[in-house]
């Protein structure tokens, strides 16, 4: 299957990339591709793309990369709307369960208030004493004993 895609050429921290029409088993980063259509220079905004072989590779069957529909639709090749590329994040999807315990707390106030009412009608069962934590012994430091060659270094000859 052929899909356009951009591969990157140029040095570290200078991206720039070249638009090519390559088998999508091929590494992104290089490998063999089909044909060039163009280029795409984020630092300076310069690009040259070739419309015809574009839409010529289009109607024969070849996917777009993310990244190159967008820059297509920019270009104004495509009529469609931008795919979104960057990541979602994660705090998102996490919110929304926080707002549902948010109403689950309200609820829940909301039917604690009305449980002390019934509870003192009833009798208090005696509480039970909660147990201390164990404490954890502390751990011996390893001493090192002398050799006796040491002792023998450290003091002076008898004579």
């Amino acid at each position: 299957m052929l899909i356009i895609r951009l591969l990157r050429v140029g040095k570290k921290n200078q991206p720039f990339f070249k638009i090519v029409v390559t088998d999508k088993k091929n590494p992104p980063k290089g490998g063999r591709f089909v044909e060039q259509l163009g280029f795409y220079n984020p630092l300076t905004k310069e690009k040259l793309v070739k419309k015809e072989r574009i839409t010529y590779w289009i109607s024969h069957g070849a996917k777009l990369s993310d990244a190159c529909h967008n820059l297509f639709v920019r270009e104004g090749i495509l009529e469609k709307s931008k795919i979104p590329v960057h990541k979602k994040s994660k705090k998102k999807k996490e919110k929304a369960p926080k707002e549902e315990t948010k109403k689950e707390t309200v609820e829940k106030k909301e039917e604690a208030k009305d449980e002390p009412k019934k509870e003192e009608k009833k009798e208090e069962a005696p509480e039970k004493p909660k147990e201390a934590p164990k404490e954890k012994e502390p751990k011996k430091k390893d001493v090192k004993k002398e050799t006796p060659e040491k002792e023998s270094l450290k003091e002076p000859p008898k004579a």
